[in-house]
């Protein structure tokens, strides 16, 4: 049995200072690329959620030695003799699981893995991770629930992504880092964590160009080393906290921040009236009485980001007016909305479209998390909800917030956790 139910109390404004963790996505395709390199690699500023957990999980699973040092530090060493075989169980439970199959095919030249799990946000197929592959010349099988890739003719190529996914990105990133010659990938994902892959295997000595455009140049090398290594801010834990501090008309400083990885949403809260101001590795929010409606249309990077959808929805459903969502990403995201109306939201979705009618009020009431960020838009909207609001399900939350209830009850929410 474990933690799992949140419960909170709306209507108090958010006051004070919160330090924004180490980015989920992020950390989670470092610590995949550090089997890519030989000695040990040490990795800062990694958030201890749930996810992460899991993917050391998987890491020892396969041989790797896998430490916490220091608070948000990890320590990896990578023996040759890794298996190239992921654990089942464990897959299942990670989406990002299918990042170990470029980073150990690219150390080992073949891998094993199941499809992998996650939320059920909607499809995220994995056909472009293995034509990526195929493109490098390794052979790969989709059967029986497992992907089998082994390299029968490794060389650089030219990979054109159909849709720019960060996920296949990463994982064609990963494995022609160690490929003979030149790979050019075409219609590639730009998200800062496309980035700061980029920066870690460059930093390893990986010769990556290009990243944070369309196209993405990568040049084989012979061997890769460990370094110490920082991941970035997470840009979604900042917006939720900014969407949090505007619902509850509070006054919030996010420190350890990139301003410009925040562009889309920070763009985004001021048309709906928030005040927003940046000052180097901060972001101070104020909100004023009112709040406006805005329309908003989720796109990969550098659009709107799909991961804060459900935060937003959360916060226009006091905005006074109406606001129009348009998921293009995941077409299970507008699932929140069942859940808010519960709260006395005015919603209606069709397709991948949610019409928000603003109202003036939300009630508390139990609500239940269906994937990560449903769940953390549900602790926003509790926070601005009369009454008290119960959030089950909450290890959804806890996969990739690190200490939020601890967070927000520094800024001044009633906030708990509880046994169910």
């Amino acid at each position: 049995m474990g933690i799992d139910v949140i419960k909170v109390r709306g209507e108090i404004p958010l006051y004070g200072k919160v330090r924004i963790s180490g980015a989920k996505n992020a950390a989670l395709v470092v610590l995949a690329a550090t089997l890519l390199a030989e000695g040990e690699s040490l990795i800062e500023n990694v958030p201890r959620i749930q996810d992460v957990e899991i993917l050391l999980a998987l890491l020892r699973g396969i041989g790797a030695e896998v430490e916490w040092r220091e608070e948000n530090t990890v320590a990896v060493q990578v023996p040759d003799g890794i298996r190239t075989s992921v654990p089942y169980d464990l897959c299942a439970q990670l989406r990002a699981s299918n990042l170990l199959l470029g980073s150990i095919i690219g150390r080992k030249g073949e891998a094993e893995i199941s499809l992998p799990g996650g939320c059920a946000i909607g499809s995220r197929p994995m056909d472009l991770h293995l034509k990526g592959l195929q493109n490098l010349g390794y052979e790969t099988v989709l059967e029986h629930g497992f992907i089998r890739g082994k390299a029968v003719a490794p060389r650089g190529g030219r990979i054109y992504l159909d849709f720019p996914s960060v996920g296949a990105t990463e994982n064609i990133m990963m494995t022609a880092s160690l490929t003979p010659g030149t790979t050019i990938i075409e219609n590639a994902a730009k998200e800062p964590e496309i980035v700061d892959l980029a920066n870690f295997l460059n930093a390893m000595g990986g010769r990556v160009r290009g990243t944070g455009t369309d196209i993405i140049k990568i040049e084989g090398v012979p061997r890769l080393r460990g370094i110490r290594y920082a991941v970035i801010p997470d840009r979604i834990e900042a917006g939720t906290f900014m969407a949090a501090a505007a619902i509850t008309r509070g006054e919030v400083i996010l420190e350890n921040v990139i301003p410009t990885h925040l562009q889309p949403v920070t763009a985004k809260l001021r048309e709906a009236g928030v005040k927003i101001e940046e000052v180097e590795d901060t972001i101070h929010v104020r909100t004023p009485a009112d709040l406006h409606p805005v329309d908003i249309k989720t796109m990969p990077y550098p659009g709107f980001p799909t991961d804060m959808q459900s935060q937003m929805m959360a916060l226009l459903c006091l905005a006074a007016g109406t606001s129009i969502i348009v998921e293009n990403v995941f077409e299970n995201r507008l699932q929140v909305a069942d859940e808010l109306s519960r709260m006395g939201a005015r919603l209606k979705v069709e397709g991948r479209m949610a019409i928000v009618e603003g109202v003036h009020r939300l009630c508390g009431t139990c609500l239940r998390a269906t994937d990560l960020r449903a769940g953390a838009a549900l602790l926003v909207a509790g926070l601005g909800a009369e009454g008290e609001s119960e959030v089950t399900h909450a290890t959804h939350i806890y996969r990739g917030y690190e200490n939020i209830i601890q967070k927000l009850a520094d800024l001044g929410a009633q906030v708990s956790a509880a046994y169910e």
